[in-house]
């Protein structure tokens, strides 16, 4: 297992988390998205079957003071992992996810779980901070962004077709509904901190979506 950490402020910035194989079995909330006029992604699945965990599905503590509010629309989405293990189901992810929040905020001193969203190894977008507060995942980027990371570690490894779908279609909710720009810059988490995520793997994929970009 492993970590990553990048601060803005030390006493509440952090993008670090750690995880334990413990069981969940917490409930599902399906949103189907109407926001797009077509049937598929640039994969070739289909785009009106994204999932949300909510806060409360996945045992979210509350922040421990309140959080700043983000400006919208954002014009960044920075990808990063977790550099953790993976998880396949909903009781992995749901936990991996919950003890993600702790370690923020009990080990980095963090208000909360340092990510607006995180993607898990079954395709659910898990809700963290959201789409109106600011993060803790990227140095001089929080207030300026969605933070979307996926857990694992992807150095090697490259997220699923389903993951990525998933990806696609959080960012274009995003857009749809006034929350991200338009024209948004899609950029991968090394390029705004001196790290490897969000891996490889990974970041070899988001290069070749439209929205990347090679510069800030």
């Amino acid at each position: 297992m492993g970590y990553e950490l990048r601060r803005d402020n030390p006493a509440t910035d952090a993008d670090t988390s750690k995880v334990l194989d413990l069981p969940s079995n917490l409930p599902l909330t399906q949103v189907n998205t109407t926001f797009s006029d077509s049937p598929t992604n640039i994969s070739g699945l289909p785009i009106n079957n994204l999932r949300f965990v909510t806060r409360n599905e996945w045992g979210a503590q509350p922040p421990t003071e309140p959080l700043g509010k983000l400006k919208h629309p954002v014009p960044y989405v920075i990808i990063s992992h977790t550099a953790t293990e993976f998880c396949d189901t909903q009781s992995t992810c749901t936990f991996r996810v919950r003890f993600a929040q702790v370690f923020h905020m009990e080990s980095r001193n963090c208000s909360d779980i340092a990510y607006n969203f995180l993607i898990g190894g079954d395709a659910y977008a898990y809700i963290g901070r959201g789409w109106d507060h600011v993060g803790a995942h990227a140095y001089g980027y929080n207030s300026r962004s969605i933070g979307i990371s996926f857990i694992g570690t992807y150095n090697t490894v490259a997220p699923s077709d389903h993951q990525m779908n998933a990806l696609q279609q959080l960012i274009e909710i995003g857009v749809k509904s006034g929350k991200i720009a338009a024209d948004y810059k899609l950029l991968g988490h090394r390029q705004v901190s001196k790290t490897p995520s969000p891996g490889d793997a990974l970041y070899n994929i988001i290069t070749t979506w439209p929205h990347w970009s090679p510069t800030l």
